[in-house]
């Protein structure tokens, strides 16, 4: 059997590779396990001064987490179904908090899980490979792994444009919007690799194999962004971009509008209260935050709905069944839960 993620020393490196590429490294919940302890020990291990993690293959650094078993988790009511969450995000937690520097390879296709084993390292470097994205909404699931945090701290809105949309941002942009740190060609990762396991101050060495990155699209963007992602509700956010594509000049507004229209309304409204609420949280509440709405939300009927129109049957026409009571997504568990349990 395959191991789903290799470990080794290399220099003065510690390496985590993800390591399932048939499945662009989509992130199991025994992955999540194995990647825990090692984390732990290499914080204390001398000979490891940082952490580097990327993806097996060529296409996929980590396209997100399990979506097929965490809904068969849920449609069978087993603890897994919250509990790789939970196990999930004390792994955010504990990249977050690391001792060391964390430095992610994200050469490739990097959504969900995989931006929060990634973007919560203090480096993050992004190539001409690199796509990003948190589609969430778009399975009637919400934007998680820390999104809370660090989705409203992008520039303007360019959080709640991504998580509303499903938007896709190339390693230009990604570094541009601040999702990664450095940015490098692809066929250069192999010497960056090497220079940092020969050891020396990792911002040195990922500042010498930075160069600045051309194409991106983000800068020419950013003003409607922050013009028609402003409001505080849905209604709101949908009022503006109709306005502006009914002026006539509004072609990119209305085919923000139309992506919006095939998420599920559930979905919309918790992510957009989430770029609403997490800029005044620190990141431990953020993820108390997720860890009430996602629980929540498996006990709801779009994600199912839209793993079947997406993932299942794939014929592109979920039926939502939107949630009246927002507020109580984001309500407290209660004292039996173990949301305050988020620690490494």
């Amino acid at each position: 059997m395959t191991q789903e993620v290799l470990f080794d020393i290399v220099g003065k490196s510690g390496v985590i590779t993800l390591n399932r590429p048939d499945a662009l490294n989509a992130l199991t919940l025994n992955m999540v396990r194995l990647m825990k302890p090692v984390l732990a020990e290499w914080a204390t291990n001398d000979a490891v001064e940082h952490i580097v993690i990327e993806g097996a293959g060529e296409k996929g650094f980590c396209a997100g987490g399990d979506i097929r078993a965490l809904h068969d988790w849920g449609k069978a009511g087993a603890p897994e179904a919250t509990g790789f969450y939970r196990e999930e995000y004390q792994l955010n937690r504990a990249i977050k908090t690391y001792p060391k520097p964390y430095i992610s390879l994200i050469d490739g296709i990097v959504m969900g899980g995989g931006v929060g084993v990634s973007v919560h390292g203090a480096y993050r470097v992004a190539t001409e490979r690199t796509m990003f994205a948190m589609p969430e909404t778009g399975i009637g699931l919400l934007p998680d792994v820390g999104g809370t945090y660090f989705l409203p701290r992008l520039p303007g809105q360019t959080g709640a444009w991504l998580v509303l949309t499903g938007a896709r941002l190339r390693g230009a942009d990604s570094f541009v919007a601040g999702v990664a740190t450095h940015y490098t060609p692809s066929d250069n990762i192999d010497k960056l690799k090497a220079a940092l396991s020969a050891g020396g101050d990792v911002s040195a060495i990922l500042a010498a194999h930075h160069i600045a990155p051309e194409g991106a699209t983000l800068p020419a963007q950013q003003g409607d962004i922050d013009r028609l992602f402003t409001g505080d509700s849905m209604a709101d956010i949908k009022a503006a971009l109709e306005a502006d594509a009914a002026s006539g000049k509004g072609g990119w507004a209305q085919q923000q509008a139309a992506a919006i229209n095939t998420k599920s309304p559930t979905s919309a409204a918790v992510a957009l209260r989430q770029m609403r609420d997490g800029i005044a949280q620190d990141f431990d509440e953020c993820m108390r935050i997720e860890m009430r709405a996602v629980t929540r939300i498996m006990a709801q009927a779009d994600f199912y709905e839209g793993v079947r129109a997406t993932i299942l049957e794939k014929d592109g026409a979920p039926n939502w069944t939107p949630c009246q009571d927002i507020d109580a997504i984001f309500a407290p568990l209660g004292d039996d839960d173990a949301e305050d349990e988020l620690t490494f």
